[in-house]
C-alpha cells in the first residue's frame, strides 16, 4: 500500500481546483464604471460590527463577508458588505432609506 499524498501534485494550483475565490486575496471587479478592490473575508477574521451598504443591516461578528473599496481611493472607502448582497449590488436601490434615530455606522 503506498502512502497518501498530502501535497499538490507538481503543476497543480490550488486555485484551480474549484470553490471560487479564496479568503483574504484581493481581486479587482468593476462596478459602476470604475475598478474596486475586493477581498473576502472569512468568519475568523470579522472581529466588529458593520453596516452593509447594500442592505443597510448590521454584519455580526464572525460573518463571512466582502470588503470593497475603489481602486482610485484611499482605505477610508472601504465598504463592509455582505456577500449575497454585494453580488446583488446591480439590483439593489440607491434609495434607503433610514429611520431618525437609527445608526450611522
Amino acid at each position: 500500500m503506498s502512502p497518501r499524498r498530502n501535497r499538490p501534485r507538481g503543476g497543480e494550483n490550488p486555485s484551480d481546483r474549484g470553490g471560487g475565490p479564496r479568503y483574504g486575496l484581493e481581486r479587482t471587479e468593476e462596478w459602476r464604471g470604475e475598478e474596486w478592490y475586493v477581498r473576502r473575508i472569512g468568519g475568523g477574521a470579522a472581529a466588529k460590527h458593520y453596516r452593509c451598504p447594500g442592505c443597510d443591516q448590521e454584519i455580526p461578528p464572525g460573518v463571512p463577508h466582502v470588503v470593497a473599496w475603489p481602486q482610485h481611493g484611499d482605505g477610508d472607502d472601504r465598504r463592509h458588505w455582505h456577500t449575497a448582497c454585494w453580488n446583488a449590488r446591480d439590483r439593489r436601490s440607491a434609495r434607503l432609506q433610514r429611520s431618525r434615530n437609527a445608526p450611522r455606522y
